[in-house]
Formats: structure tokens, sequence, C-alpha cells
């Protein structure tokens, strides 16, 4: 392997250290062992006086030498194996969640993916035969340092011909890594047809030239891009392999057939001769056997090291070009930002493309600038074509989108990107593709199944919902319900958030008339009159007389909005109050 592979091995067993350095040493003295042992039988059988009791001694004290070591270095591998996948993992969970959106979203999920499951177990297969490499690469050392004890003419022309078998298998080797690594770019794409497959099931079986084209070209050009890469891979390994073997049989018929004539040498000496090569024949097919499952661990732990430094990067370069590389000086710790009070957008644009890409004559979606405020125990109807950037907006809002440029406000102080995340927790939202959670994770107030059953009955679904207490927690009997159904749920989870402000991204396109009747003459009234600041993106124009105020976008901007004639404009009905149900 190249020098940069021992390096991101390093990277990755420095926080364990010791326990490499004593798995692997348990490993070499197993093999040492298994040397010892050989040299001892070989001697014990070309002996013409009885066996003495230092023979035995020795073979008794290297056998039980051997057997605790190779146990120790056992159970250390399950040890450190199980661990190392256990911190690969939640170490990358952790930068994704901590990374900004955008640079999530530009990674992708199935590249994100693949790292999380097929890298991350590749990385942890590779570990395990680490100690296994050791021992049996020892006793391989150990029977060419038995040969070269009987003879150092045999020891040399056995290096010249394993430098032989070397060489070629190098070769061989490099051109199997290049096929693991495109066979892992075609996994990843494999993995976003996929998503495309689950995604999209419903647009492709009322299409089938499409769904046809879709399974015969995008997926099958993937997967046997991945099945030839592997194959390629498996092939140039079974050729070295193959060769390496031809080498050592030469190898053991000159030792047997020639050397008795040409270096005229003894029957113990071609013995031992014999019995080293056949002795260290399974070793080093380990050896050989271990190097395709290293080389595809080289390759995720490169994967896996350059996502981490991408999203660092990435992250970085977001904010750099957002605060032109300067450190702002309006910056507020996490514990002097206040909870919503009143929030103010002057001069906020965003766009999806950065400054760095964008080119002469291009005209990327932007949005804004724009002016926009909310204070507590408002409701705002946001409305606007499709396109118009009102789902951007609404991540804008929320924090979830860094702007571009303008300024972002609550109560007077600035939000900035040391500030962003504690900003964020003043909102719950639920956006138009919901994602319900089964467990009400991150919620322990002490009336909570209490309060949920409350707001399972006044959402009208607790008839297919209800609360109970699972293995970490309460938990949902079930999310699998229809769409309109899983964003009352999604609503549920956000009344138990109890935070200051209200996001709804077309929550009322998937409900039922009577129950939409519902949402918009009583539960949002209601959220309003308990200081909460509720903002609604919506087509229903005949309730936009129940809210406050009506914001109209165009192109990224806000225009004028005007009510039709013609719009019928209903009337609050009241229901009981949610906290009295």
């Amino acid at each position: 392997m190249k020098a940069n592979s021992f390096k991101v091995y390093g990277q990755l067993l420095k926080n364990a250290r010791g326990t490499v350095i004593f798995m692997t040493v348990s490993g070499v003295i197993a093999g040492l062992c298994s040397a010892g042992i050989l040299a001892l039988v070989n001697q014990a059988l070309n002996k013409d006086h009885h066996i003495t009791t230092l023979l035995i001694s020795g073979f008794i004290a290297l056998a039980v030498a051997k057997i605790v070591s190779n146990a120790a270095s056992q159970l250390l591998l399950v040890k450190f194996s199980q661990t190392t996948i256990l911190n690969l993992s939640i170490s990358l969970c952790g930068r994704v969640l901590n990374a900004p959106l955008r640079v999530i979203e530009r990674h992708g999920g199935a590249n994100i993916m693949t790292t999380l499951t097929d890298d991350v177990g590749a990385v942890t297969w590779a570990v395990q035969v680490m100690p296994q490499l050791a021992m049996n690469a020892s006793i391989v050392i150990g029977c060419s340092l038995y040969i070269a004890w009987l003879s150092k003419t045999m020891f040399l022309g056995a290096m010249i011909v394993g430098l032989l078998g070397v060489g070629v298998y190098k070769l061989l080797h490099t051109r199997a890594v290049a096929r693991i690594q495109a066979a892992r770019d075609a996994r990843e794409r494999l993995f976003e047809h996929f998503r495309t497959l689950t995604g999209g099931i419903k647009e492709l079986m009322l299409h089938k030239d499409r769904r046809d084209s879709f399974l015969n070209q995008e997926i099958n050009r993937a997967a046997q891009e991945y099945r030839s890469n592997n194959i390629v891979a498996t092939k140039n390994y079974a050729i070295a392999e193959g060769w390496v073997q031809t080498l050592y049989h030469a190898l053991m018929a000159l030792v047997l057939f020639v050397s008795p004539i040409l270096l005229e040498a003894s029957p113990e000496a071609l013995t031992g001769y014999m019995f080293a090569m056949l002795y260290m024949m399974t070793p080093l097919w380990n050896i050989i056997g271990s190097l395709p499952p290293i080389a595809q661990g080289k390759v995720a732990l490169e994967r896996i090291d350059k996502l981490n430094k991408s999203i660092e990067q990435h992250s970085v370069a977001h904010y750099n070009e957002l605060t032109d590389g300067k450190s702002s000086s309006t910056e507020v710790s996490e514990r002097q930002l206040p909870k919503a009070s009143h929030i103010e957008m002057k001069d906020i644009a965003f766009t999806y493309a950065s400054k760095s890409q964008i080119k002469d004559g291009d005209h990327p979606f932007a949005l804004g600038p724009l002016d926009f405020s909310l204070a507590p125990g408002e409701l705002v109807f946001v409305i606007g074509g499709n396109g118009s950037g009102k789902s951007t907006f609404v991540k804008v809002l929320t924090g979830l989108y860094a702007p571009s440029s303008g300024s972002l406000k609550i109560d007077g102080k600035e939000v900035t990107e040391f500030s962003r995340e504690l900003y964020r927790e003043n909102f719950s939202v639920v956006f138009a593709e919901v994602f319900v959670f089964d467990k009400l994770l991150g919620l322990n107030s002490p009336d909570l199944e209490t309060n949920a059953l409350k707001y399972l009955k006044l959402l009208q679904i607790d008839h297919k919902v209800s609360i109970r207490s699972g293995a970490h927690g309460l938990e949902f009997t079930t999310t699998q319900l229809s769409t309109g159904q899983r964003k009352r749920l999604a609503l549920v989870t956000a009344y138990l958030e109890d935070r200051p402000i209200y996001v709804f991204d077309e929550w009322a396109a998937d409900q039922d008339p009577e129950y939409k009747k519902i949402f918009y003459s009583k539960l949002l009234p209601d959220l309003r009159n308990r200081g909460k600041a509720v903002v609604v993106i919506t087509h229903d124009d005949r309730y936009f007389s129940m809210g406050d105020r009506v914001v109209k976008l165009d192109d990224g901007k806000v225009v004028d909005w005007v009510p039709t004639p013609d719009s019928e404009l209903e009337v609050p009905i009241k229901l009981p109050n949610p906290h009295h149900v």
C-alpha cells in the first residue's frame, strides 16, 4: 500500500494505539511461536537418539504461548473492530448533522448513504484481517529465517523468486484497486437509482416506457458497471494468486529435485526445507487472501476521509463566502441570543449557486432581496406559484439556509453562523415532504404522554395512532399512515415541542375538506391566541381572512397581493381549546 494509505490507517488507529499495538504484538508472537514449533518438530524428526526433556518442554511452552497469544489477539480484535465501526459511524453522522444543509445537499444522499453503509463495513472488514495478517506474516518470516539458518544459498534463491512474485503481484494489485474504486462509484450511482425507484414509484408505474428505460438503462447500466468492475478486480487478484502459486510450486520443485544435485544438501536439510515450505503455505495464502479486503478498506477509508474533509472545507468555504472571510463584529454567544419575540429580515437574499460558480451571463434562481418581519401572536400566509421561492424562503426564515446577503435579526440581535443553531430552536416546522419520527425524541416533559394523547384526539387520529412506552422512551404505535394523517402526526410533535414559531408548508394540501376547515378556522387562530407566531404556505385563498397578513412571492421577490373579488371567505368556527380536550 502507498504511504498515504498508512497515513489514513494511522488516523483511524490513533485513538486506540495501545490496543492495536498489543493486538499486533500478540499476533506476531503467535506467528513466531508457530515457526519455533516447526523448527522443534523438524529437529525431533531427524534426531537419532531419544527426545530430550528440553525439547518436550520447549514444544509445550511454544504451543501454550501460541494458543494464548492467538486467543488474546482475537479477543482484542473483536473489541477493536466493533469500536472502530461505532466510532466511524458516530463521527460521520455527527459531521453530517452539524454541517450546513446546503453542504449536505451538494454531496447528495446517495454518497452519504454509501459511505455510512458500504465504506464503514469495508473498513471494519479490513481491520479484522490485520491481526491475522500480522500472525501469518510472522509465520512466513519465521519459516524464511529457519530456511536461511539451514542454507543461505537456498534462502537467497527463495528471496529472488519472492521478489519476482511481489513485483508482478504489485502490478496486478494496483489494477485491481483501480477497479475497486470504480466499483464503489458505480455502487453510489446504484444507491441514487434506488432512491429514485422508491421516490418516483408512482410516476414509473404510470409510464411503461419510462419504467422500462429506467430499469434497462439507468439501473442496469450502473449494476453492470458495478458487476464488471468487481469481476475484473477479482480476476486480477486470481491471476496474481495463480502467479504466486506457480512460483511457489516452482520453488518447491527446485528444492526437491535440483538442490540435492547443485547444493548437495543433506536429507535432514531437504526435509527442513520442504517442511518449512509446506508449513508456510497456508499462512502465505492467507496473506494473499487478506490483501483484497485491505485494498477495499483502503479505498473506503480514503472515501470516508475525503467526505470528512469535503464537509469541513465546504462548511468553511460556505461560512467565508457568507462573511467574506471576516468575523462579524455583531457575533453573540448562543447564551445571549433570545427566544423569539420579533424577527426581522432586511434586504435578505439567497442563491443556490455560490459566487465562484456563477459565470458571466448566468442568472441562477435567487430569493430576494426582500424584507419580512414576524411578531408573536401574528398569523401570516405566504403564497405564490410553483418556483416562486416559497420553500426557499421557509428554509432561510427557519435558519436551515444562511442568507447570501442581508440582515436577519431576532429582537434586534444579529443572527450569525455562531448563533444560527440556537436561532433554529425557535421553530417547529411541518414541511411539505413530511417526515415523522416514530419516537418522541428530545421531548422530556413530565406530562408528555398525557399531552400527546390529547393532541392525537384533537387532530382526530387517535383511532389510528396511540402512544406506548418503548425501550428508550415514548413512541407512536405506528407511522404507516396516509400523507394527510402523517402531517397531522407531525403537527402533534410540533404541538409537543411548544416553540415560539410555527411554520406549515402546504400542510392542508393533503387534508380532507372538513379537517382543512378545522385547521384554518380553529387550529391556526388557537396558536395565534397562545402568542405563537405562525407562517403558513398555502394556496387556499378562501381562508386568507383568518390571517393578519398575506405575503406573495413571485420569482423570489415579494409582490403586492390583491384579493380576487370572487374569493369565498370562511367564518371561524369554535372548537375546544387543545389544552382542555
